[in-house]
């Protein structure tokens, strides 16, 4: 499979997939694997282990605009009959545009049922969520905060993201590149306390 790991074993026994039916299991499975083959840009996505209706997302917060530098994860319930009804979507880290850990109304969301598309998938679903992030238009979940506001939350949000035990165990590269950005922090401030101290000494 040009070097793409197949759907990982431990996905096929997972709990909560019995109470999927046939179609999402293998619709959700030919999902991910097509976005290890072929990521989408600034996305990453994967079910839980034990849920295959409940996927796990970042989206990365691109140049130039005031998410920039930010790493956002939420999650994607899927309901039983997936592809032909649309999941919940939901952002779990602050971010100045939603309310975190409530269900975002989107035309691709469960919101509204009467415009969703089977043939819509997990890259196209968060692809336009990150198009409306860009947005300031106003909708159910949403929330008006200064572009200031924004990059904080930009800045904070790996840090965040780590606190979540779902995040961890899905994104391990993310938690790593936090733990470097910190080993790098502490570094810098014990050479700069370092500095002062010599400074201090010689006067």
């Amino acid at each position: 499979m040009n070097g793409v790991n197949p759907f990982p074993a431990r996905f096929h026994s997972a709990g909560k997939a019995n109470m999927a039916s046939v179609m999402a299991t293998k619709r959700l499975r030919k999902e991910y694997l097509a976005l290890q083959k072929n990521p989408v840009e600034n996305i990453r996505a994967a079910p839980l282990e034990k849920n295959i209706l409940e996927w796990h997302y970042v989206i990365s917060g691109t140049e130039g605009a005031p998410y920039e530098g930010g790493f956002y994860h939420g999650k994607l319930k899927f309901p039983p009959k997936y592809p032909m009804k649309p999941p919940s979507v939901i952002m779990c880290t602050p971010n100045g545009r939603f309310e975190t850990n409530r269900r975002i109304c989107l035309s691709m969301s469960d919101f509204h049922p009467e415009t969703w598309n089977p043939l819509w998938a997990v890259g196209s679903i968060l692809t336009g969520l990150y198009s409306f992030m860009l947005e300031d238009k106003i909708t159910t979940g949403s929330i008006e905060t200064t572009e200031e506001d924004k990059r904080a939350y930009a800045a904070a949000s790996l840090q965040y993201n780590c606190k979540d035990k779902n995040f961890r165990s899905l994104f391990t590269d993310l938690v790593e590149l936090q733990r470097a950005k910190e080993t790098e922090q502490a570094a810098t401030s014990a050479t700069s306390e370092s500095t002062e101290a010599a400074t201090a000494a010689l006067d």
